[in-house]
């Protein structure tokens, strides 16, 4: 028993070198020293061992005893000291350390500001997928096979039949197809095209509007359009529609507002003519109508679309589309 006694003492001594929390201190103590600890159970054996051994060996397991409380003591004494520098480094005068938030994106700010004024106007926010059918993304809107209209908006070919969209228009013939007038949507998404330079991008993004209903003039398109530019741009916001074309309408215009740097007088970012174009539009062509089995003869419409990232720039005054998608966190903590 005397060996046990001794090779217990050294055992906790080794183990007491590692501890490192007052928690796994207590957890020590009551092993070897608590009510059912090693040592507690090594004491209750003296009665089986000779009477003339009892005295020394009784005495030599106080002595471990005593000398395993005092290190117990000297280590807890440590672990205080050490729990009360760390709590004296702690400056609670200093102001608390925030969790950084993020916030979204500059161009999802602007499509949710586009859709927002739709939205009060009576539109319908829809999606549809990226990629998409060739019929939807271009026959339907009255560019079949080999149009030359085809070249403006080239596109990255999944195969002969599926791209990835050049325009969220192809939203709008897929609500025609399952939708009788009146129809009033605007679609927002991200296009694809194969540009890249300081203002186009091969991914970017569009909102997309539709209105069809008995009697809808150009008229009504003007009201529409120029009501969005005065809520996104302000209500002394000049306007000029200028006559274009678009193989999906007719007659069609491009949206141009007097430029928000130089107020008209002309500068490098309006090209010195002190316009600014901001959308396309235009009365929605007969043959799309009759492509979705609409009643050409009792309903009309006008469509619209509109670049996100062309409209953001103008509202911060950038020049360069690809600050957007560089994600420079200095950039973006500006909006």
């Amino acid at each position: 028993m005397k060996d046990e006694l001794l090779e217990l003492k050294t055992r906790v001594l080794k183990k007491l070198e590692s501890v490192a929390e007052r928690s796994d201190l207590e957890k020590l103590r009551q092993s070897y020293l608590g009510r059912k600890g090693f040592l507690t159970l090594l004491l209750k054996r003296l009665e089986e061992l000779p009477k003339e051994q009892r005295p020394a060996i009784g005495r030599l397991a106080n002595q471990v005893k005593e000398e395993l409380t005092e290190e117990f003591q000297s280590v807890s004494d440590s672990l205080t000291r050490k729990d009360a520098k760390e709590v004296s480094a702690l400056d609670i005068t200093l102001p608390g350390r925030r969790t950084p938030t993020g916030h979204l994106h500059p161009i999802t700010q602007i499509t949710e500001e586009i859709c927002t004024i739709f939205v009060k106007l009576g539109f319908q926010v829809v999606q549809g997928p990226e990629v998409e059918l060739d019929y939807y993304n271009f026959e339907a809107l009255n560019m079949p096979k080999d149009h030359p209209a085809r070249d403006m908006q080239d596109t990255f070919y999944i195969s002969d039949n599926v791209v990835l969209r050049t325009h969220t228009s192809p939203m709008q013939i897929r609500i025609m197809e399952n939708t009788s007038p009146p129809v009033s949507i605007v679609a927002p998404g991200k296009v694809y095209r194969p540009d890249s330079d300081i203002s186009h991008t091969p991914m970017f993004h569009q909102v997309e509007g539709l209105l069809v209903d008995k009697g809808v003039s150009f008229g009504d398109l003007k009201g529409t359009l120029t009501t969005f530019a005065h809520q996104m741009f302000g209500p002394d916001t000049d306007l000029r529609f200028r006559p274009s074309f678009f193989p999906f309408t007719e007659p069609s215009a491009e949206v141009d507002i007097r430029c928000v740097v130089c107020q008209g007088k002309g500068c490098r970012v309006c090209s010195h003519t002190g316009w600014l174009e901001i959308l396309g539009s235009g009365m929605v062509d007969p043959e799309v109508f009759k492509i979705v089995g609409y009643d050409v003869e009792s309903i009309s419409g006008f469509a619209f679309g509109m670049g996100v990232e062309r409209i953001a720039m103008l509202k911060s005054g950038l020049d360069d589309i690809r600050l957007f998608f560089e994600n420079d966190i200095r950039f973006l903590q500006q909006f």
